[in-house]
């Protein structure tokens, strides 16, 4: 007897973004999975999903924001209940990847925190793991499964053509964007500048900006990084670059952390435009005039059925996805 196996799509969310994890079911034509989160009386979560997900290729969706280690707790407790539930394939879907910024020890007697966080979905059970503009690509190493890493500079690049590019320079806040700012610069025909930043030792959420590289007099500027926490690096960079003689100067970012006093600096700030993605929820309560969002869910839902396809998952990006 030959048997040709039937392959299952299943996509669940945890609750720490589900209108996104709604909009990826949209773009993906499925329906959106019951995992019954809940917690118990000392806050224990419990998960158990609603139909057998046994041979199925599972895609578990969960934003690591705050509180971020709550949500990530959750994520591994749905990738174990799937893993005991006989899924085929586990993928964990995790648009914004926590602990992303501790990659490396930059003083002694510290965490590579990102490397446990890994560790962590793969002894969970993940069999692979999907992710949004890394802090830095060198995290994608810490895995020994298969990592997708893709980036929402298409539908930034969107924006920015919607906005004219006449007279445009692409601004890496600091020396770590400078290659993502030559990509954004290739794919915009345009110029690229950097503004040189000093963090004082021993000190977190403090940025000095010192000068900047490159010709922005007269110019619209937009400062292009993978995510805004506090603003300090995107702020300096703001008032350095009318400093040295800028037209209008742009904020663009992935991932809209925004923990305070982030809206306070931007609503202060020369910039007259920040846009970031929906990869973190934004309540509306923490909106400004300036903030603008704009979805990935699109993207996602693409590279989740490049990947329940085999199918090559850089093709959809033209190879940009590449850190």
């Amino acid at each position: 007897m030959e048997l040709v196996p039937r392959r299952r799509l299943e996509l669940f969310s945890g609750r720490s973004h589900p209108q996104l994890a709604e909009e990826i079911a949209e773009h993906l034509g499925v329906a959106l999975g019951e995992a019954n989160l809940r917690e118990f009386a000392n806050g224990e979560i419990h998960c158990r999903y609603g139909k057998s997900v046994r041979g199925s290729d599972v895609f578990i969706v969960q934003t690591h924001c705050g509180p971020v280690n709550d949500t990530l707790m959750e994520q591994l407790i749905m990738i174990d209940a799937a893993k005991r539930a006989s899924a085929k394939r586990i993928t964990a879907v995790c648009p914004y990847y926590g602990y992303s910024r501790q990659d490396r020890k930059a003083t002694g007697r510290e965490p590579i925190t990102a490397k446990l966080v890994a560790d962590m979905l793969q002894t969970a059970g993940a069999d692979r793991v999907v992710s949004v503009d890394l802090h830095s690509g060198q995290i994608q190493g810490f895995f020994d499964i298969p990592f997708d890493h893709f980036t929402a500079m298409p539908v930034l690049l969107e924006e920015l053509r919607r906005g004219g590019t006449d007279d445009l320079v692409v601004v890496a806040p600091d020396a770590g964007r400078v290659k993502v700012a030559e990509r954004y610069g290739q794919q915009l025909n345009t110029d690229i500048a950097l503004v040189h930043k000093r963090r004082p030792r021993g000190t977190a959420n403090t940025v000095e900006a010192l000068h900047v590289v490159g010709d922005v007099v007269g110019r619209r500027c937009v400062l292009i990084d993978d995510m805004i926490d506090t603003a300090g690096t995107i702020c300096a960079g703001a008032e350095l670059l009318v400093e040295q003689g800028a037209a209008d100067v742009w904020a663009m970012a992935t991932h809209g952390l925004l923990s305070d006093p982030a809206l306070e600096r931007l609503e202060k700030s020369p910039i007259s435009r920040v846009v970031v993605t929906n990869t973190l929820p934004i309540p509306k309560d923490r909106w400004i005039d300036k903030l603008q969002v704009v979805s990935v869910a699109g993207l996602i839902a693409d590279s989740i059925d490049a990947v329940f396809e085999d199918t090559s998952v850089s093709e959809i990006f033209g190879g940009d996805n590449l850190a």
